[in-house]
């Protein structure tokens, strides 16, 4: 062996050495049953926290991208009433517990074509309901209240002018009002978070709505 492979063997053992004294913890060694079980309570606690949190949040974008296909649905029924000067339908309804829509010229209702509400996402049955305060096309209840104990139905015409048509020569009853809600467990009963579109006056104005607002 040389002089330099002497120093060179030298200066790894040096270094070594030094590793050995100075590492923060020996990587030999295990965790004990303590730490494991410090680390599993902290991420138990930690689920607690965060999961009635995201599961809020998700529930919220869901209901709120629901929403947003009842105000288009209504829009594009509108847009082309007014386009085609013909009366044009937005009609809404539950069907295998998950809530759907279907526009179409008024005179011309097809027996199909419906589709789900929310289509770039996933909803499940009874995930999300929907009801109304609508008793027939273009009519509120008399107390305008939304009926929230049972999934509900509901269409709504507009004439060739964009506007609420009349129905039979009887003006619209407004507000009209399509609310979406995830369900109460267990029941069909609406809960305390709501989106709602209300159709409120008889030009065919339209306003955005949640929660207590919906009712």
């Amino acid at each position: 062996m040389t002089a330099d492979d002497s120093k060179s063997k030298y200066l790894n053992n040096l270094l070594i050495s030094y590793l050995k004294r100075n590492q923060p913890y020996n990587l030999d060694v295990g965790f004990t049953l303590l730490e494991v079980l410090t680390a599993v309570l902290l991420i138990g606690v930690l689920s607690a926290i965060i999961a009635p949190s995201w599961l809020g949040f998700t529930n919220r974008q869901r209901l709120g991208q629901v929403n947003d296909g009842i105000l288009s649905a209504l829009r594009t029924a509108q847009t082309e009433a007014k386009k085609t000067k013909t009366s044009y339908s937005a009609e809404f309804k539950i069907e295998n517990n998950i809530p759907q829509f279907l526009v179409y010229p008024t005179k011309n209702r097809p027996i199909s074509g419906w589709q789900n509400l929310g289509r770039n996402i996933e909803i499940k049955p009874k995930q999300i309901l929907l009801y109304t305060n609508i008793e027939s096309e273009n009519k509120a209840f008399a107390d305008k209240k939304v009926r929230d104990t049972q999934a509900g139905s509901g269409r709504i015409t507009f004439d060739y002018l964009g506007a609420l048509g009349k129905i039979n020569g009887s003006d619209p009853v407004t507000p009209l009002i399509i609310m979406v809600s995830p369900p109460k467990s267990g029941t069909n009963q609406a809960s305390s978070m709501r989106r709602c579109v209300i159709v409120e006056s008889l030009i065919g104005g339209m306003r955005i709505e949640k929660d207590t607002q919906c009712k």
